[in-house]
């Protein structure tokens, strides 16, 4: 129960009322009757009983649709910034497919070159295909290497 407050005048109660009517109005938020209730120190039923008209003034203000303001609202700068990054994430998304192609040219340019290079030079490939096994290597001349092997020295010199 609230306090008794039997000479609160009407004129306190405007002055009140009109003074958040400003702030509603800077911040485009409408106005309460719990909130000016609330600052005269009155109960929601209270305040009704007493001022009616004032009541039913605040009730009419809070019915009208709020006037827009000149800047764009919270959730409108949301809406903005969310449009936004999903347009930069999709132009990421197709940058990281291109780099990803151009990866994998660069890939498969590569090992041409190898296999070109390694073709050139006659050298072949550790992981490649072996000509040979160790245990058959033979010379130009079709003798046993594997003594040239051991030695680190052609046979034919001893």
């Amino acid at each position: 129960m609230t306090a008794r407050v039997s000479d609160l005048p009407e004129t306190l109660a405007r002055k009140r009322m009109n003074e958040m009517l400003e702030t509603c109005q800077r911040t485009n938020t409408k106005p309460s009757v719990l909130k000016l209730a609330g600052q005269l120190g009155l109960s929601n039923t209270t305040f009704r009983r007493r001022f009616p008209d004032i009541a039913r003034e605040l009730g009419t203000f809070r019915s009208a649709p709020a006037i827009p303001a000149d800047e764009p609202s919270e959730h409108d700068r949301l809406i903005a910034r969310n449009a936004k990054l999903r347009r930069r994430n999709q132009e990421l998304a197709s940058e990281l497919a291109l780099a990803t192609a151009q990866l994998q040219h660069l890939a498969l340019t590569n090992e041409r070159l190898r296999e070109a290079l390694e073709n050139a030079s006659k050298i072949t490939s550790i992981h490649g295909k072996r000509g040979s096994s160790q245990g058959e290597a033979k010379s130009r001349n079709g003798n046993d290497l594997e003594g040239e092997r051991d030695l680190g020295v052609p046979l034919t010199a001893l």
